[in-house]
C-alpha cells in the first residue's frame, strides 16, 4: 500500500470541520475558560474539592454562559445544541464542574424548564440561572435506577389541604446519589409516584425545598453525604428521605399532568406509560451531555499520551546510540491509532445527535409545535445508543492511555489517574449502558414487528411493551450518501474488492447489523411458540443476542457519521486525511470482530489476514500525522494540567542538546538511558 496523504496537514482545517455548528461556543471557552478554580487540583481533600467546585460553579454563573438551553425572556439563548457543547467544553477543564454544572443547569434547570409552567418559570428560573438557588435531581432511588418507572417515593393529593404528602415508604425508597444535595442544593426536583382520590397516575415530578436559607434541612427532609466515592470528589453527592413533607399543589411540574383543587387529574396524554416516557423524554440532553464529555475526557487522555509517546524514548536500534520514540514502535500505535480513531468516529456521531437533538427540542420548546412522537423515540434511542458507545470507549481508552504513559501515568499530577477515576461512572449514571443497549435493541425489534406476526408471548413482557414503537427507526442523516456508495460497489466477487473501497466497509457493517437483528427475531419467534416458556424467559433466553444486535446498529450509525463528516470536509488535505482515519476506524472495528464475520462467511481466512495487514499499513501512514490529530481537538495547554507534558518538553531539549554534543565529539559518558534501562518504578 502506497500513501497519498500529504506531507504535512494544517490542525487548524481539521480542527474548523470538528468544531462544527457550536464552533462558537468551542472558540469562547477555549478564550473565556481562564479561572483557576475550574483546573483540578491534585491531592485535595474532599471538602477542599466541593469547596472549589462550588465557587467555580458560581464564577461560571456571574460570565453568562450557562443560559445556552434557557428562553430568551429569562437571559438565556434557546439554544439547546450550544448548551450541550459548552457542557462538553467544560469536561476538557474538570469533570467535577461539568457535572456539578450539569445537576445544576441540565438537570435540575432543566427538568424545571422543560416539565414546569411559566409560572415556576417566572419564580425559580432566573434564580437557578443565577446559582442563587442551587437545586438537586431527585430521581433515581437505593432499590430502583434504571426502572424509573417503578420508583417507590409518593406524593399523595389532600384536596382539603389542596398539598401533596410526599414521603419515602422505606429506606429502599430513599433518594440516592443526589449531585448537589450533600451540601449546596437547596431545592430539588423530586420524582414520585402521583395518587390522587385513591388512584395512582404513574411518575411525575415536584419542585421541594430540601433546606432553608441558612442551609437547614426541611421540616421532614433528611439529608445524608454519600461520602467518598472513587472520582468526581468535587461534587456533594447525598441522600434524600421524606417523612411526610408537605409540598403546595402549585410545585407540580405539571406540564404532562395537571392536578385541580378538588384533586381531578387530566393530562393530555391519557395513556399513563406514553405520559412517562413523553416526560422523560424531554430530559433527553442530560443524556446527550454525558457522552460528549466522555468523549472529551477521552480527547484529553489520547492528547496526554501521544504527545507524551512522542518525546519518550526507549531502546536504541542495533549500531544506533539514540533511543526510538515510543510513537515509533507499531505497538504503541497499535494501542493509540486505532482509538484515535473512534474517537474521531464517535465526535461525528455526536455532532449528528446534537444538532438533531437541537433541532427536535426546537421546534416543541421554542416554536410551540406539537411533539414529533417517532422523532422524538429516534432521538431518545440514538442518544441512549451513543451513550454507550462513548462511555465505553473512554472507559477503555483512557486506560490504555494510562499504561501508554507507564509510571508516569500513575500520577496525579499527569491528570489520567483523574479521568479515569472521574468518568468510570459515567457507564452507569444517566442510564446503565447494558440497560441502554437493551433500549436501542427494543426499538430495533419493534420495528421488525410485522416479522413475528401478533406481539402474543414475549410481547407482554412488560419491559418490552412499554418500549414498544409504532414505526421503524430511521436510518441516519447520511443515508443518501451511504446508499450511493454501497451501491457503486463493483459487481465481482466479494474477495476481490478492496478494503479500502468505502462501500464494502459500509456492506460489511450493514451486513452485520441485518443478520444479528433477523437472529434475534428468529430465536424470539421459536421461544414465543415454546410450550410452558414463561414471558420472561422468552426474552432473557435471546438477551445476548439483542445486546449484539444494539451494539451492531452502534456502530453502523457511527461509521454512517463519520462518512458524512469526511463528505462535508471542504479542505483537500484535511479531507484526506479524515478519510484514512475513518478507513482505519471502519477496519479495526471489523477486525475487532473477525471472528464473528468469519463465522458468517464474510471474511476467509486468507482475507482475514489481509484485514490484519490493512490496518498495520494504514496505521503506518497516520504515524506522521498523529500530533496533528490531537491538535485538531483544540484544546488549550493549561487546560490538561498534565505535569508530564512540561517535564517531558524540557527532557527533550535536554536530550537534544546532548545529541548535538555527541556528534560535535565532545562530552563523555553514556547518553540517558540504555536498552538495559527498563522502566519499572511508578515514578522517576
Amino acid at each position: 500500500m502506497t500513501t497519498s496523504l500529504p506531507a504535512s496537514v494544517d490542525p487548524t482545517a481539521l480542527q474548523e470541520i470538528l468544531d462544527g455548528r457550536w464552533a462558537h461556543v468551542r472558540r469562547d471557552a477555549r478564550e473565556n475558560l481562564r479561572d483557576p478554580d475550574f483546573l483540578p487540583v491534585y491531592g485535595e481533600a474532599m471538602q477542599e474539592a466541593r469547596d472549589r467546585v462550588t465557587r467555580a460553579a458560581a464564577t461560571l454563573a456571574r460570565s453568562g454562559r450557562v443560559g445556552f438551553g434557557f428562553p430568551k425572556e429569562y437571559g438565556g439563548e434557546d439554544d439547546a445544541g450550544g448548551s450541550v457543547t459548552s457542557v462538553e467544553m467544560l469536561a476538557f477543564v474538570d469533570l467535577s464542574l461539568m457535572v456539578k454544572a450539569g445537576v445544576q443547569w441540565g438537570l435540575f434547570g432543566g427538568a424545571l424548564q422543560l416539565l414546569g409552567s411559566k409560572r415556576q418559570h417566572d419564580a425559580y428560573l432566573r434564580d437557578v440561572m443565577s446559582f442563587d438557588l442551587p437545586g438537586c435531581f431527585a430521581m433515581t432511588e437505593t432499590g430502583h435506577g434504571s426502572d424509573v418507572q417503578q420508583l417507590r417515593t409518593t406524593c399523595t393529593y389532600d384536596p382539603e389541604t389542596q398539598c401533596f404528602d410526599l414521603h419515602t415508604p422505606h429506606q429502599a425508597a430513599r433518594k440516592d446519589y443526589i449531585g448537589n444535595a450533600a451540601k449546596d442544593g437547596r431545592m430539588a426536583v423530586v420524582f414520585a409516584q402521583l395518587i390522587s382520590r385513591g388512584k395512582n397516575h404513574g411518575v411525575h415530578a415536584w419542585l421541594v425545598p430540601i433546606r432553608d436559607e441558612n442551609g437547614n434541612p426541611m421540616p421532614g427532609v433528611t439529608i445524608g453525604d454519600a461520602g467518598p466515592k472513587a472520582g468526581l470528589n468535587g461534587v456533594d453527592n447525598g441522600r434524600l428521605t421524606f417523612d411526610h413533607v408537605t409540598v403546595p399543589r402549585d410545585m407540580l411540574l405539571d406540564r404532562y399532568g395537571q392536578v385541580a383543587e378538588d384533586g381531578t387529574y387530566t393530562s393530555t396524554i391519557e395513556n399513563e406509560t406514553r405520559r412517562f416516557f413523553t416526560m422523560l423524554g424531554t430530559l433527553v440532553r442530560g443524556r446527550v451531555s454525558v457522552g460528549g464529555s466522555a468523549s472529551s475526557a477521552t480527547k484529553l487522555a489520547l492528547d496526554i499520551a501521544v504527545r507524551y509517546g512522542d518525546v519518550r524514548r526507549q531502546f536504541a536500534a542495533p549500531g544506533e546510540e539514540r533511543e526510538i520514540v515510543i510513537n515509533d514502535y507499531l505497538v504503541h500505535q497499535r494501542k493509540l491509532l486505532p482509538a484515535l480513531a473512534t474517537t474521531y468516529a464517535l465526535h461525528f456521531a455526536q455532532e449528528e445527535l446534537v444538532s438533531t437533538m437541537h433541532d427536535v427540542q426546537t421546534a416543541v420548546h421554542v416554536h410551540g409545535q406539537e411533539i414529533d412522537e417517532h422523532a422524538q423515540r429516534e432521538l431518545e434511542s440514538r442518544a441512549a445508543g451513543l451513550k454507550v458507545a462513548q462511555t465505553w470507549h473512554a472507559t477503555r481508552t483512557i486506560q490504555l492511555c494510562r499504561e501508554a504513559c507507564g509510571g508516569a501515568g500513575y500520577l496525579q499530577e499527569n491528570r489520567l489517574p483523574h479521568l479515569r477515576a472521574d468518568t468510570d461512572v459515567f457507564t452507569t449514571f444517566e442510564g446503565d449502558n447494558t440497560v441502554l443497549l437493551q433500549l436501542v435493541a427494543k426499538g430495533l425489534l419493534t420495528g421488525y414487528r410485522d416479522a413475528f406476526g401478533s406481539l402474543e408471548g414475549w410481547g407482554k413482557v412488560g419491559f418490552i411493551a412499554d418500549m414498544v414503537r409504532e414505526t421503524v427507526l430511521e436510518r441516519t442523516a447520511a443515508r443518501a450518501l451511504i446508499a450511493r456508495l454501497v451501491d457503486a460497489l463493483p459487481g465481482r466477487d466479494e474477495d476481490d474488492i478492496p478494503m479500502l473501497e468505502r462501500g464494502w466497509q459500509l456492506k460489511m457493517f450493514e451486513f452485520r447489523e441485518k443478520h444479528a437483528l433477523e437472529g434475534a427475531i428468529r430465536r424470539l419467534r421459536k421461544n414465543s411458540t415454546t410450550e410452558g416458556m414463561a414471558p420472561f424467559d422468552m426474552f432473557n433466553d435471546v438477551q445476548d443476542h439483542v445486546l449484539k444486535t444494539a451494539q451492531s446498529h452502534i456502530d453502523r450509525i457511527v461509521l454512517e457519521a463519520f462518512v458524512a463528516g469526511v463528505d462535508r470536509t471542504t479542505d483537500p488535505a484535511a479531507k484526506q486525511l479524515l478519510d484514512t482515519v475513518c478507513d482505519l476506524y471502519a477496519l479495526s472495528t471489523i477486525e475487532a470482530d473477525k471472528a464473528w464475520f468469519m463465522e458468517h462467511g464474510q471474511l476467509t481466512a486468507a482475507r482475514a489476514k489481509l484485514l490484519t495487514g490493512t490496518v498495520n499499513q494504514l496505521i503506518k501512514q497516520l504515524r506522521p500525522h498523529i500530533i496533528t490529530l490531537v491538535d485538531a481537538f483544540g484544546i488549550p495547554a493549561e487546560w490538561k494540567a498534565a505535569r508530564i507534558l512540561e517535564e517531558e518538553a524540557d527532557r527533550q531539549e535536554a536530550m537534544a542538546a546532548r545529541d548535538a554534543e555527541l556528534k560535535a565529539g565532545v562530552g563523555e559518558g553514556t547518553p540517558e538511558g540504555t536498552a538495559t534501562d527498563l522502566e519499572v518504578a511508578p515514578a522517576q
